[in-house]
């Protein structure tokens, strides 16, 4: 099964700060960088590192969005419809403090730039094995489940940020990833498992951070992934690395339980390290990090 990912793509612009801008304040920063990020990117990099064929579709902006599609097509993703728009690529402008703590400003930018055309020309390119992955970064996500329902297609929603959330046709979707927050958001429970009953003909993923993550619903019995306990430096792109790795392996026929276990495994190695898609490892070093035990 292919993986078309519909996604999200920002430019993370980072700046250090000793501490963060008050209102009428201007203050010099100690460093910046450019980094790729996104949860559209980085989990179509965490499903092509796990072995998949992946195919990026979205929008970026014609004058910055270069370093995106590189970062991309250097994970092994196809870009062929990732599309250049006038409008400027999504980003984020990030303070990180003496602290550690930070600030963010999004700007949607290209993300909120789908249009029905656009939709229906990607997925008539695509067949009824194609496996569509979403995030809630992007612009209209139900015309989106509605055209690759009607095309047979299998949906993997991540409805992160919440924004919005209400009003998506979740329950028509086959995969749902989410955190333990944003689980209790959709059920109004504290209790994972809800998901199962608020979806039940839904697959749902609850990832719990440092203690593991859920499989219920969608039929079959529940199932729980202990995470692998590692010290961790840097959590970003966590859940985004054990969404693209258990949807990745699930769509070259491995068994659930396996990929749950690979996904975990491949989400401890990218948390003890920086950065978010760079990140994100290779099969390889996820088979190698099993071999260890």
């Amino acid at each position: 099964m292919r993986i078309l990912n519909f996604g999200s793509l920002n430019l993370d612009y980072v700046y250090r700060v000793h501490e963060f801008v008050r209102p009428g304040e201007t203050v010099a920063s100690i460093g910046r960088k450019t980094v790729c990020g996104g949860k559209g990117l980085n989990q179509s990099i965490a499903a092509a590192r796990s072995g998949a064929e992946v195919w990026h579709a979205g929008n970026v902006g014609a004058s910055d969005g270069a370093m995106l599609r590189d970062a991309l097509k250097d994970a092994g993703v196809r870009c062929e419809w990732l599309r250049d728009v006038s409008e400027v690529s999504g980003h984020t402008f990030i303070q990180v403090n003496d602290a550690g703590e930070n600030s963010i400003v999004l700007y949607a930018g290209a993300n909120h730039c789908v249009d029905e055309a656009q939709i229906r020309t990607v997925l008539d390119s695509f067949g009824p094995d194609t496996l569509v992955m979403l995030q809630n970064e992007i612009n209209l996500i139900p015309a989106i489940m509605k055209t690759a329902k009607d095309r047979g297609m299998k949906i993997a929603v991540n409805p992160s940020p919440l924004s919005g959330v209400d009003a998506l046709p979740l329950e028509e979707a086959d995969f749902l990833f989410v955190n333990r927050d944003e689980a209790a958001h959709l059920t109004g429970s504290g209790d994972v498992k809800a998901m199962g009953r608020r979806f039940e003909h839904t697959r749902s993923f609850i990832t719990l951070g440092s203690e593991g993550a859920w499989a219920v619903g969608g039929g079959k019995p529940d199932r729980f992934q202990a995470a692998f306990p590692v010290r961790a430096v840097d959590t970003t792109g966590a859940g985004d690395t054990f969404m693209g790795y258990t949807l990745g392996l699930l769509s070259r026929g491995m068994e659930e339980a396996q990929c749950m276990r690979l996904a975990a495994r491949a989400s401890s190695i990218s948390v003890t390290r920086l950065g978010a898609a760079p990140s994100i490892p290779l099969l390889r070093e996820v088979e190698d990090a099993e071999g260890q035990g």
